[in-house]
């Protein structure tokens, strides 16, 4: 290309002479900072379109304190429970001139730490937390520093706010649908036991047991890790134990899948030997052999209702954030007894 030919790059200057208006003119309807005389706005936009002009998003951004960005801390980039509550943020923030930044911490508290301190010195106008480890003590300290919502914690403060989903309630529907099927003998892989929601469902499962008179058997709860490794593990020892069950109900639907495959190496047909329920609703749930029942997570919504809120916070806007309730889903992995 023949450098000649190459346009130099306009200003707000020049923008403001073809206009036949002040640059601080042009700048406030850039900014969206103050209301303009239409016939003014007109004139600007045009002078824009004619000289091709293109703002230097950079320095407004450094002038303003503002990033336009949204750091979202996940947990998993691979996961599809995760990447369902990210798209939500996502589509949340499409079209408010806002971009999300997405950072991963692992299950690691000390790497959610350092992850969110990254994204802060990155100016991030607003923290995302997608479930996780770090204290909430000190997530209420780091929002000193910048708003922030959270998914899967509790917060109340200032400058940061956070909801749970009824875990406890979407494990006792889970158990009293097989009881409903006369299911008694009801297995339960878990999840970490040092995880929030892991804790609650172990409970749902446990309490509803004991509303129904059924007896607590220890021998038939088994230890996963929310994985289809964990499930698959978990069903193997239930199975060498010797002990007798009718459906197993698993922590999350990762450990279904592991539970499943479990049993179609041993030649258990599911459901017609072992019913099997999961919990989350992961869209490849509905094209398990069979269809998984499980307990529905609506995680898009989470994440919409999450990147609104991140959204009020920053703008000072009053902030509306309510959780969404957990359903059951009812498909084909459950057969009665």
């Amino acid at each position: 290309m023949n450098k000649a030919s190459v346009r130099p790059v306009a200003t707000v200057h020049e923008v403001a002479r073809a206009a036949g208006v002040s640059a601080a003119t042009v700048s406030r309807v850039l900014n969206g900072t103050a209301r303009v005389a239409e016939d003014k706005r007109l004139a600007i936009e045009q002078a824009i379109a004619q000289l091709n002009y293109k703002p230097n998003v950079l320095a407004r951004n450094l002038k303003s304190g503002s990033s336009r960005t949204v750091g979202i801390l996940t947990q998993s980039l691979a996961s599809g429970y995760f990447a369902d509550a990210m798209a939500g943020v996502d589509e949340a923030l499409q079209g408010t001139g806002y971009a999300p930044l997405i950072v991963s911490g692992h299950w690691k508290p000390e790497e959610e730490a350092e992850r969110i301190a990254l994204l802060i010195a990155r100016r991030v106008d607003g923290l995302v937390i997608l479930s996780g480890k770090l204290e909430d003590e000190r997530i209420l300290a780091l929002s000193e520093q910048v708003p922030i919502v959270a998914f899967g914690r509790e917060l109340q403060g200032e400058n940061a706010r956070g909801f749970c989903l009824d875990n406890y309630r979407g494990a006792c529907d889970a158990v009293e649908h097989l009881v409903q099927h006369g299911h008694r003998d009801i297995a339960f892989i878990a999840g970490p036991p040092d995880h929030r929601d892991a804790q609650a469902r172990l409970a749902g499962y446990r309490d509803t047991l004991a509303q129904h008179g059924i007896p607590h058997r220890p021998a038939l709860e088994a230890a996963g890790d929310f994985s289809e490794s964990g499930g698959l593990q978990a069903l193997e020892r239930l199975l060498g134990s010797g002990e007798r069950f009718t459906a197993v109900f698993a922590a999350n639907d990762l450990t279904a899948y592991g539970a499943r495959l479990a049993l179609y190496r041993r030649g258990i047909a599911v459901p017609d030997q072992v019913s099997v329920v999961g919990f989350d609703d992961l869209h490849s749930s509905m094209y398990t052999t069979p269809p998984l029942t499980t307990v529905r997570q609506p995680l898009f919504d989470v994440g919409q209702r999450l990147g609104r809120a991140i959204l009020q916070m920053i703008r000072r806007e009053p902030l509306a954030l309510e959780a969404p309730q957990p359903t059951l889903v009812i498909r084909e992995s459950v057969r009665a007894v």
